[in-house]
């Protein structure tokens, strides 16, 4: 995390308050890393404050209706928060359109550098991570360094902290910590590359 707010908010425990609010707390913490006055509140309030901000998010976008009060796909809280909701979440707040991108094999390079040229613009990125079978985790990648194979800088909410991601272990598929398979990314429109949309 970058910035002031970056360096503050990274002082905070940014732990996600239960099993299944990782994608709720990917998005408080984009929120935050875009917007100053929402920052200063989370720092102000600490802890409770973010475990709050998360649970509320999490209410949100599995909800009948999104942020922009548009009706969406209603969600089971118990199973997470669905790359769409995501995306629905970040257009509505940014103004930029996002959209879900599968990570299948061949388009990840292709993808990766859209990933290092969104965070580049200032637009961190969710990326969904799981098993060979199944999505289970959300991930926010907030940094990149200045060349191609750079490792990125990625929020762990289980961690409740940044760590690195190398470049090459999100183009094989076989990332060497926590959940081991890339399944989706969550990227502005007009940075992603083209290619089949997935729901958004």
């Amino acid at each position: 995390m970058t910035g002031r707010w970056g360096g503050e908010l990274a002082r905070l425990d940014l732990r996600q308050p239960d099993q299944r609010s990782c994608g709720a707390a990917v998005l408080v913490l984009a929120e935050a890393l875009g917007n100053e006055r929402y920052a200063r509140r989370l720092v102000a309030g600490g802890r409770p404050r973010f475990t709050a901000e998360v649970l509320a998010m999490h209410r949100r976008v599995t909800s009948a209706v999104d942020v922009a009060g548009r009706p969406q796909l209603p969600w089971w809280r118990a199973v997470g928060t669905p790359p769409w909701a995501v995306a629905r979440q970040l257009s509505g707040r940014t103004g930029v359109p996002h959209v879900v991108r599968a990570l299948w094999p061949r388009r990840r390079s292709r993808l990766l550098a859209a990933v290092r040229a969104a965070v580049l613009a200032g637009h961190p990125v969710p990326l969904y991570v799981g098993t060979a079978r199944l999505p289970r985790h959300v991930l926010l990648v907030t940094g990149a360094g200045p060349q191609p194979g750079d490792p990125l800088s990625v929020y762990d909410p289980a961690l409740g902290r940044t760590r690195r991601l190398r470049a090459q272990e999100l183009v094989t598929g076989s990332l060497s910590q926590g959940w081991a398979v890339p399944w989706f990314v969550v990227l502005p429109a007009r940075l992603s590359p083209a290619g089949r949309r997935t729901r958004a």
